[in-house]
């Protein structure tokens, strides 16, 4: 993956996190995880998810959905699968 694809896909997931989370642009930070803010909790965990589905066109088992806690988890998770 060059720069430019992962700087994309950093947008994407910062956009999703800002939709999903209803959070200001500066607190979906790289290193922002489940639990970091009052806002991802398991409900707003659950928005993510949604939101991650829509946004990439898959679907996610629950296996994955509990897996998929932090901006960084996510990132890999779509670089592994080919969605970027």
């Amino acid at each position: 993956m060059d720069s430019n694809q992962l700087i994309n896909l950093n947008q994407r997931i910062q956009s999703l996190l800002i939709e999903a989370l209803q959070i200001p642009a500066e607190q979906a930070t790289s290193d922002l995880q489940f639990g970091d803010l009052p806002q991802w909790d398991s409900m707003g965990h659950m928005e993510v998810m949604i939101y991650l589905e829509n946004e990439f066109g898959i679907e996610i088992n629950p296996e994955t959905i509990s897996n998929l806690t932090s901006f960084s988890t996510i990132r890999q998770y779509l670089q592994d699968h080919g969605h970027v």
